[in-house]
């Protein structure tokens, strides 16, 4: 068999909307990279139908789940900022492809590289030239009053509970590891992972939380009351978040800002960490702490470089 022959047997998911000319541009462009290199590029069937109404060259591409099984995916391209980089994730969450973003969008804190290196990105793909970073995620699970399981489902940056009308309150108590923390109203409560702790979590005045650091972060949201502040707790350890069932109106929970469920009064969600994580794949070994001056435009002026005692090895 030939190289050209084993590559044909490689099938890499390119995710991407039409809802952008450059995002459209950039999905036709890494299709033709793929079948020129040999391999098979896919698309979801959603992305397919959109990219082909205004890509014609793009309607017979191969579709995931309809000609290619979620476990044949080696490897997701995406091309858009976090949410389309969060629901790449979603997609191939049933198989073992790592998630590759190449960033269209503002920030793209999730993204690996710039839309002005996506060539190269497409090179190194095809020959295997990259590293893949395993990425903790939440398990959640819901319940209601009579302890009966009615939803379940999984985050990669957070699991939200928060107040379903704008008007009211929500009551919740926190359950840390089996036992109670505190009960307070509240607009809602963020349980966050690593990855997530620079999204949601940050804009809540969580802690920013190092992707080496195996910790999940729970935030209180507008809390009343005097002990709401955020919480680091270990990987294994569990959060409940109970609605009390006098909670006036009812809550909603909201993963990833993709995936939701209603809360009742009486509802409880528990959230902790899932046995599967979410694979990204790197180009690039650099310093999470350069991601964060990059992404955010922190201002560095004055830094001298590390010493012999924080660049080196500990003793």
């Amino acid at each position: 068999m030939t190289h050209t022959d084993e590559r044909a047997d490689r099938s890499i998911l390119v995710v991407a909307h039409a809802h952008r000319e450059d995002t459209v541009i950039a999905a036709e462009r890494v299709v033709e990279a793929l079948r020129a290199a040999g391999a098979r590029p896919v698309l979801a069937a959603d992305d397919r139908d959109e990219l082909a109404a205004v890509r014609p060259s793009l309607a017979h591409v191969a579709t995931m789940g309809d000609d290619v099984p979620v476990e044949d995916i080696e490897l997701a391209i995406v091309l858009g900022g976090d949410g389309t980089i969060l629901r790449a994730a979603e997609l191939v969450r049933d198989g073992t492809a790592p998630v590759l973003g190449i960033n269209m969008g503002h920030v793209g804190f999730l993204a690996e590289i710039e839309r002005d290196d996506m060539d190269d990105a497409v090179h190194r793909v095809i020959e295997r030239d990259y590293g893949v970073e395993e990425r903790m995620a939440l398990k959640v699970r819901v319940k209601d009053a009579g302890g009966s399981v009615i939803y379940e489902t999984w985050a990669l940056n957070e699991a939200t509970v928060e107040k379903a009308s704008r008007e009211r309150m929500l009551e919740v108590v926190i359950e840390i590891d089996g036992r109670p923390l505190s009960s307070f109203g509240c607009d809602g409560v963020v349980v966050s992972t690593p990855t997530g702790s620079t999204a949601y979590n940050f804009s809540a005045g969580g802690p920013v939380i190092w992707p080496t650091v195996q910790a999940i972060s729970v935030v209180p949201l507008s809390a009343h009351a005097l002990f709401a502040k955020p919480l680091v707790i270990g990987p294994e350890q569990a959060v409940a978040i109970e609605v009390l069932e006098r909670t006036n109106g009812v809550g909603i929970l909201w993963c990833d800002g993709r995936r939701s469920h209603d809360l009742p009064p009486g509802a409880r969600v528990s959230v902790r960490r899932s046995e599967r994580p979410v694979r990204l794949a790197r180009l690039h070994p650099a310093a999470f702490t350069d991601r964060l001056v990059r992404k955010f435009q922190l201002p560095v002026v004055g830094w001298r470089g590390p010493d012999a005692i924080t660049a080196g090895p500990l003793p």
